[in-house]
C-alpha cells in the first residue's frame, strides 16, 4: 500500500493532506516540536520531539529523515516554509530523492511541476521516492487518529536569543487582494501612496525582489518571484513592476492583475488583465479616492 508521508512543523496541513490522497492510498504525518494533536484525517502520526527547550527545528532534520519508513510508490509532502525545507533536503538526502517546487497539479500517475521560471511545465511520472514543497494550507478537519511519540536524537545546536519582528505580519501567501509595489518607486516613503491604496480596498502589500533584499524598503518574505513568494489572490495590482519573468512566476496564478506603470510596452502589460499607463504618482492618488467615493474602502 503506497503512503503519502507528511512532514511538517505545523498542524494546518489541510492542503497536504488533501494532496496525499490524491498520491496514495493512506496519509502519514511526521509531526515536528508542533501539538500532533490538532492534525485530523490521517492514518497515522509520528510526533518527533526535542531532548531539551531551545532546539531549532532544523536541528532535528536528521532523526526526522529516519523517522520515514517510505517504501514503492511512496511520496514525501512538505510545507513551503523555511525551517520545514531544511527537513525537506535531510529527507532527500536519505534516500537520493529529489526535491520539488512549483507543483501546478497532482495526479495518481504524476506530478506536474513549473520549469525555467514558470515558462514550461513537466509532468513527472515518479520512478523513485519524490520529495513535494507545497503549500499547506489551513486547519484539517476530520477524525483524530493514532499518535506515537519520539524523542529525536537532535545535533548540538540551541537558540541562544529571540527577536521579534516589528509589528503583525499579514499573511501575504493567503490574501484575497494584494497591491504588490517595484522600482518605479523613488525613495521608500512614497511607498505610502501603494500602502493607501491597499487599506482602501482592503489588501495586503507585496514587493519585488529589489525592493526586499537589495533596497530593505520592505522585509525579506513580502517579496514575489521565483524564489519568494507564490500568490493566487482575487486582485493581484502591480504598481512600478515592469513584469519580468522571475517576478510574475509568483503572481501568475492570480484571478485578475491590474499593472500600473508609466512605460506602454513594460512587459507586464502583455499579462495583466487591466491596464494604466501613467505616472504611479498621479494614478495611485486619484484612484484611491476614487475608491473611497465609491464607498467599497475595505471592502
Amino acid at each position: 500500500m503506497s503512503t503519502s508521508w507528511i512532514v511538517t512543523s505545523t498542524p494546518a496541513i489541510a492542503a497536504l493532506v488533501q494532496a496525499g490522497r490524491t498520491l496514495a492510498e493512506q496519509v502519514k504525518v511526521i509531526a515536528v516540536d508542533c501539538d500532533a494533536t490538532a492534525i485530523k484525517g490521517v492514518e497515522a502520526i509520528t510526533a518527533v520531539a526535542a531532548a531539551a527547550p531551545d532546539i531549532p527545528v532544523e536541528a532535528l532534520a536528521g532523526s526526522v529523515a529516519e523517522a520515514i519508513d517510505a517504501g514503492p510508490g511512496d511520496v514525501v509532502l512538505v510545507p513551503d516554509r523555511a525551517a520545514d525545507r531544511v527537513l525537506a533536503g535531510a529527507i532527500a538526502a536519505r534516500y537520493n530523492a529529489p526535491v520539488l517546487t512549483g507543483v501546478t497539479a497532482l495526479q495518481p500517475h504524476g506530478v506536474c511541476i513549473r520549469r525555467f521560471g514558470g515558462i514550461a511545465e513537466q509532468t513527472i511520472t515518479p520512478d523513485q521516492l519524490l520529495v513535494l514543497v507545497m503549500d499547506a494550507g489551513e486547519q484539517t478537519t476530520g477524525a483524530p487518529a493514532p499518535v506515537e511519540q519520539i524523542v529525536a536524537q537532535d545535533h548540538a545546536a540551541r537558540v541562544s536569543s529571540r527577536q521579534p519582528a516589528g509589528g503583525d505580519r499579514a499573511d501575504i501567501a493567503h490574501a484575497a487582494r494584494v497591491v504588490a509595489v517595484g522600482r518605479g518607486f523613488k525613495a521608500a516613503g512614497d511607498l505610502q501612496l501603494a500602502e493607501q491604496l491597499a487599506r482602501a480596498i482592503g489588501a495586503e502589500l507585496a514587493c519585488t525582489r529589489p525592493l526586499a533584499e537589495g533596497l530593505g524598503w520592505l522585509e525579506p518574505d513580502a517579496y514575489v518571484g521565483v524564489s519568494g513568494l507564490h500568490l493566487h489572490p482575487d486582485l493581484y495590482v502591480a504598481v512600478g513592476i515592469s513584469g519580468q519573468l522571475q517576478h510574475m512566476y509568483g503572481c501568475q496564478e492570480a484571478h485578475r492583475i491590474v499593472a500600473i506603470n508609466s512605460d506602454e510596452r513594460a512587459p507586464i502589460f502583455a499579462q495583466a488583465d487591466y491596464g494604466i499607463v501613467g505616472d504611479l504618482y498621479e494614478v495611485l492618488p486619484a484612484l484611491t479616492d476614487a475608491v473611497r467615493r465609491a464607498g467599497v474602502e475595505g471592502a
